[in-house]
C-alpha cells in the first residue's frame, strides 16, 4: 500500500525528469521517524509538491500545511538549487524533515493600544489567562490587580500580600488565581470577584520562586498546584482544602523553579545543581537530573504552553463542564504530544543549557551552548519544535526544541532580555528588555518583524494572549502596557 502511495506521489511531480535529475529522499517527522521508504523526487520538487506528498501519504482528510527542513536549515525553493547552493552530494539519502504548521496564523502586534496606570511600584509579572480573556498582574506594590480587556481599564486591585508579589499563576480552567509574595505566603483569588478564597497559605519560610498548576487533562476541575521557595522546598496545596497536602523536601539549597508535568511528575531545579523528579500521590522523590555544574535557575517544559491553556484554544471555545474541560485539555495535550517523551530544559548561571527526557533517562539529551551571560527565561513554542532562550548577553536564541541544536541568534536589544513569549501559533517570539523596549522575531526568517518601543523604563514582564489578538507588558515604570495588531 505505501509503495503504491510513493509511486503516486511520485507520479503528481510529472514524469519528464529522467532518474539522473532526480534525488533519493527520505521523509521523516521532527522526531526522526521515517513516513514510508525513500523516494526518487525530481530536482525540481519543492514545498508545494512536498505538501501534496505529505498530505497523501498521511492520508490527511483535510489538507495540512508543512514547513520543510534539510539539516535543519528550511527548504524553501526547489531541491535542486538547495542541493547545488550547499553543494550536498545526491550519491547519498537525503532526510527531509516536514513539521506540521498551524493552520491558524497570528499577526504580529505593532501597536500600543492602551496605557493602563494603577500600580505604584514597578510591575513584575503579566499573565494573560488561560483562554486569553482577562489578565492579572504582579507588583512589588504588594497587589495584584485584574484587567478588564474590553474596556482596558483596572477591574480589581487584589490586596492581602505584605511584600512584593513574586509570582502569580492561572489554573488551567480559568477558575483561580495564585499569587506569591516575597514573604513566603501565597494568596488564591477569585479572578470573577477580585476577593481571596480564605485566609493566605503559610509554610514556606522564605520567598517564593514559582508556582505551577496540575494539569487540566489529569483533574478537573483544578484543585492542586505546586509551589517552589528560596527556603529549599517545593510544597502541594489543594484550593479546595486551601492546605498543604505534601512537602516536596531533598534540595540542600534555594528551590528556583517548579514545573507540573503533563505526565503528572513535578520538575523542580535548585541552587543546589541539581534537578528533582517528584511523583504526585504521595510526594516521593523518584528522579534526580545531574549534569550542572553550577545552580539551576530555569526549568522549561515541551508541553508548557499546552498545559497552561488546558482546553482552551484560538477558537474560543468554551465549556460547560469540568468533564468537557478536561476531555478537550486531554484531547489537545495528547495531539500536541504525539508519541514523543515530555522534554524539559534546564538553564544554569554557568550560562549553559541541558535538554533532557526524564521519562526516558537521567542523562542529558543535549548540552544547549552559546549564551554569554546569565539565561534569565527558557520557553518552548506552543507546538513543541523550537525553544527560544533569554540572556542577560542582550541576545534571544533560537534552538531546534527535539535536538537542542543551535538555529538562531535573535540581536537587536541593547540591554538584557529579561522575558519571552510566544504567538500561539509558533510563528513568532516578543521579547521584553531592561533597555525598555518590546520586539516580535520571525521565527522563519530569523529577522526582527516588529519593534515596540513605548514604555519609560525595563520592561520585567511580557506575555502574548492564548487567542492572539494582544501582548500585555509591565516593568518598571509602572504601567500595564496591552499592544494589539
Amino acid at each position: 500500500m505505501a509503495d503504491v502511495k510513493m509511486m503516486e506521489a511520485g507520479e503528481m511531480q510529472g514524469s519528464e525528469t529522467s532518474s539522473g535529475n532526480n534525488v533519493m529522499c527520505l521523509l521523516t517527522d521532527p522526531e526522526g521517524e521515517p513516513l514510508g521508504s525513500s523516494l526518487y523526487l525530481p530536482q525540481n520538487v519543492g514545498p508545494p509538491q512536498l505538501q501534496e506528498i505529505v498530505n497523501k501519504l498521511l492520508s490527511n482528510e483535510e489538507r495540512l500545511p508543512y514547513a520543510f527542513y534539510i539539516s535543519d536549515q528550511e527548504l524553501v525553493g526547489q531541491l535542486g538549487a538547495y542541493l547545488q547552493k550547499n553543494k550536498v552530494s545526491v550519491e547519498k539519502v537525503l532526510r527531509i524533515v516536514y513539521q506540521p504548521q498551524a493552520i491558524f496564523r497570528i499577526r504580529p502586534v505593532n501597536r500600543c493600544s492602551a496605557t493602563i496606570a494603577g500600580h505604584t511600584e514597578a510591575v513584575l509579572s503579566v499573565v494573560f489567562s488561560p483562554d486569553g480573556r482577562s489578565l492579572a498582574s504582579g507588583s512589588g506594590d504588594t497587589t495584584v490587580r485584574l484587567w478588564d480587556l474590553n474596556t482596558q481599564t483596572p477591574l480589581f486591585t487584589c490586596s492581602g500580600h505584605k511584600n512584593w508579589v513574586l509570582s502569580i499563576a492561572w489554573s488551567p480552567d480559568g477558575k483561580y488565581l495564585i499569587s506569591g509574595s516575597k514573604a513566603g505566603e501565597l494568596i488564591i483569588w477569585d479572578p470573577q470577584t477580585g476577593r481571596q478564597f480564605g485566609s493566605p497559605l503559610t509554610g514556606h519560610k522564605k520567598w517564593i520562586t514559582g508556582i505551577s498548576w496540575e494539569p487540566a487533562h489529569l483533574q478537573a476541575p483544578c484543585r492542586r498546584f505546586v509551589s517552589s521557595s528560596k527556603d529549599g522546598d517545593a510544597r502541594v496545596w489543594d484550593v479546595s482544602l486551601r492546605k498543604c497536602v505534601m512537602s516536596l523536601t531533598g534540595h540542600t539549597l534555594a528551590v528556583t523553579c517548579v514545573k507540573w508535568g503533563g505526565d503528572g511528575m513535578i520538575y523542580t531545579s535548585s541552587q543546589d545543581c541539581t534537578i528533582k523528579v517528584w511523583e504526585t500521590t504521595q510526594g516521593k522523590l523518584i528522579r534526580e537530573l545531574k549534569g550542572h555544574g553550577h545552580w539551576v535557575n530555569s526549568l522549561a517544559l515541551s508541553t508548557e504552553y499546552t498545559l497552561r491553556t488546558g482546553p482552551f484554544d484560538h477558537t474560543g471555545k468554551t465549556y460547560s463542564s469540568p468533564e468537557e474541560m478536561k476531555a478537550a485539555a486531554l484531547e489537545r495535550y495528547d495531539k500536541m504530544k504525539g508519541n514523543a517523551p515530555e522534554r524539559l530544559v534546564s538553564g544554569s548561571d554557568d550560562f549553559t543549557m541541558i535538554l533532557w527526557e526524564p521519562s526516558v533517562s537521567k542523562h542529558p539529551k543535549a548540552r544547549l551552548t552559546g549564551h554569554q551571560q546569565l539565561v534569565n527565561h527558557v520557553y518552548f513554542s506552543p507546538d513543541g519544535q523550537w525553544l527560544a532562550s533569554a540572556s542577560f548577553d542582550k541576545s534571544v536564541k533560537l534552538w531546534n526544541g527535539i535536538t537542542g541544536k543551535f538555529v538562531a541568534s535573535f540581536r537587536g536589544h541593547v540591554g538584557p532580555v529579561y522575558q519571552i513569549s510566544w504567538s500561539a501559533d509558533s510563528r513568532l517570539l516578543l521579547s521584553g528588555s531592561k533597555d525598555s523596549t518590546l520586539k516580535v522575531w520571525d521565527i522563519r526568517t530569523h529577522r526582527l518583524k516588529q519593534d515596540l518601543p513605548g514604555h519609560a523604563d525595563e520592561v520585567f514582564a511580557v506575555d502574548w494572549s492564548p487567542d492572539g489578538e494582544k501582548v500585555a507588558s509591565g516593568g518598571k515604570d509602572r504601567v500595564l502596557k496591552l499592544w494589539m495588531n
